[in-house]
């Protein structure tokens, strides 16, 4: 097979390659053969050197084989991009986290808290809110909700007006002017609930640098990494997997082809919340930035301290998401699970049922993409497929359980 990566000696890094190779004959059975993912792209690093890489399966339907520079649409693993972005803006004193957002966006200055109404009758006056900060944004705490929730009838307000996927329909100044006469769910700080937060954040870094969200990524973050594959939108459709969508009892139904995708064409908005397409190349550069430190290749992107920072739980009192969250959906399991700047990590290993150190954090997509970063074990993973939603299957939780079972020399101990 050929590889984008130039894979060192598992065992020189502490792996069980023969346990490595359980990987592949398992995505290829459980998944594979069984249709219910159309392709699957896995990469497994340790200190930054790949050690593991596989690619199953096909770009789409009646097309070649899975690329090894197939562009997929990561959805959600945007987010860490937005925060990361957002964070360069801390560390040059432009803004700070607990300023409110309304420094940025005045808009905001009279939003309300959700006290009854919605859906065939007006909204009831609600109460004033004290302000967002931007702490409150980029951990999920702000009383923003997302449409894909289906819980509230702010959600459904939320559908109506498309705000989960805005790129095509309005620019970033129209979302925020619907957004701020819509009611919060919650008074900011007070709980956390999966929302438009980061595309908000997203936002605020466009007012910030002067600069659309796409730009300001690729001079500042996408450029200085080699990550050359990575954009809102795609220039080459031909690289571009299909995107499918789960069907109970059925195989996936394929709701998005690559080669024609509107994903071709200019968006009005660019999405921090959810709209990069890239490489699984480009993302595992990424993440080996974030395990080491902020840097990759002598670049630095974040200094130590905030990646530290950004890693940390900022829940109130240490809580997991048990004790805090009102979503009915998120990239995230709840149990032994905190919240940073931008990731979840994990707390409490033991809670969580799964393999996994204290402060690893993580972060997945919409359409089943993931990646995690284990900052004790230094090691990195990015899995791509293209499967909606990602709830659909436990891929997340087996490949993590295959990868620590290969594990032959842990540093926790």
């Amino acid at each position: 097979m050929s590889t984008p990566f130039e894979l060192a000696d598992p065992a020189a890094l502490g792996f069980d390659a023969e346990r490595l190779d359980r990987i592949a004959p398992f995505l290829k059975t459980s998944y594979l053969d069984s249709g219910r993912l159309p392709m699957t792209q896995l990469v497994i690093a340790r200190d930054g050197q790949p050690v593991y890489y596989d690619r199953q399966g096909r770009m789409g339907e009646g097309r070649e084989e899975l690329r090894d520079d197939a562009i997929f649409r990561i959805a959600s693993m945007t987010k860490p991009a937005t925060s990361v972005a957002f964070m360069q803006m801390v560390e040059q004193c432009k803004v700070a986290l607990e300023e409110p957002v309304t420094k940025v966006l005045p808009e905001f200055a009279n939003l309300k808290i959700y006290k009854g109404g919605g859906g065939s009758i007006p909204f009831a006056p609600g109460d004033p809110s004290h302000p967002i900060r931007f702490v409150d944004l980029i951990t999920h705490m702000s009383g923003l909700t997302y449409g894909l929730q289906n819980r509230t009838n702010i959600d459904a307000v939320y559908r109506e007006h498309n705000l989960d996927f805005a790129r095509g329909r309005m620019d970033s100044d129209e979302y925020i002017r619907i957004l701020s006469e819509l009611p919060l769910e919650f008074a900011p700080g007070e709980g956390w609930n999966y929302s438009v937060s980061t595309d908000v954040l997203g936002i605020c870094v466009e007012r910030l640098s002067g600069m659309r969200l796409g730009e300001y990524f690729q001079q500042h973050i996408f450029g200085p990494l080699g990550m050359t594959d990575t954009a809102f939108g795609v220039e080459d459709d031909t690289r571009l997997v299909d995107a499918y969508q789960y069907i109970p009892g059925k195989p996936p139904k394929m709701i998005d082809a690559g080669i024609g995708s509107n994903l071709g064409k200019p968006g009005k908005f660019d999405s921090g919340g959810g709209g990069l397409c890239g490489t699984i190349a480009d993302y595992h550069r990424f993440t080996t930035m974030l395990v080491r430190g902020g840097e990759l290749d002598g670049v630095r992107i974040l200094s130590p301290k905030t990646v530290r920072l950004m890693r940390t739980n900022h829940l109130p009192d240490n809580a997991d998401l048990t004790e805090m969250s009102s979503s009915l959906f998120s990239e995230t399991n709840n149990a032994g699970t905190g919240f940073g700047l931008g990731f979840a990590m994990v707390i409490d290993p033991s809670k969580t049922l799964m393999p996994s150190s204290m402060g690893e954090f993580y972060w997945g997509g919409a359409y089943s993409t993931a990646f995690f970063v284990d900052p004790v074990e230094d090691i990195t993973m990015v899995f791509m497929t293209q499967v909606y939603p990602s709830s659909t299957y436990p891929i997340r939780r087996q490949l993590k359980t295959l990868i620590y079972s290969a594990l032959a020399e842990s540093r926790a101990d």
